[in-house]
């Protein structure tokens, strides 16, 4: 499209005094640069914790010898969004409604060991699924408690420290709703001498 001529111009000629119109816009100022570049990272950051990953530490020993005090993980965000957790997993979840009633607002972090529908109980040191006996590999010592008979209802979980008998557990409240699960275990990046992927998923199978 022809340029259209500014209309308070008598000979439709530009004078040789006007001013100019083409001059480049300042460049914004370092600052203001470095600061646009940390909100960037922040909003990216947020939307990473928030729907794939994020980092814990852990402050207890309720999961040694697998995962030691002080142990920093990274958790998987995105896995149970496309399927459930399995036997073995290892989850951080928020805590389930007999803790918040205790006012416990901190993550915990647990081993899945029963699955909804299954029939759980401990006894004699093991624990039986549907009747039949766990080889459990990663345990620091068989539990000195036992568990009646239990149904697992839909939806829900029964999580287990791996330290037996020095973990706040299902064995004392109950079941983990899946709602309630934030993510899983997916690699231990601190201390720099334990570095690395947590343990695969056990096979389990009868003793």
């Amino acid at each position: 499209m022809p340029d259209r001529k500014h209309p308070s111009s008598a000979n439709n000629a530009p004078a040789n005094n006007a001013p100019s119109h083409t001059a480049s816009r300042k460049p914004d100022s370092l600052l203001v640069e470095t600061l646009k570049t940390l909100a960037l990272s922040f909003v990216l950051a947020l939307g990473t914790r928030t729907y794939i990953a994020e980092a814990r530490f852990v402050p207890t020993g309720s999961m040694q010898p697998t995962i030691e005090i002080d142990d920093h993980l990274l958790i998987d965000k995105v896995s149970y969004r496309f399927g459930a957790p399995q036997r073995g997993d290892i989850i951080v979840f928020a805590p389930p409604l007999a803790l918040e009633q205790q006012n416990m607002r901190d993550a915990l972090v647990k081993r899945v060991i029963g699955l909804p529908g299954e029939q759980i109980e401990i006894k004699n040191g093991q624990v039986f699924v549907d009747g039949q006996a766990l080889s459990e590999n990663y345990t620091k010592e068989a539990a000195d408690y036992t568990l009646q008979p239990t149904q697992i209802p839909p939806d829900q979980y029964l999580v287990l420290g791996d330290n037996r008998n020095n973990s706040n557990d299902s064995h004392v409240w109950g079941f983990v709703p899946r709602e309630k699960i934030i993510g899983r275990v997916l690699v231990r990046y601190w201390p720099l001498n334990r570095v690395g992927p947590i343990e695969p998923l056990p096979s389990y199978h009868e003793p």
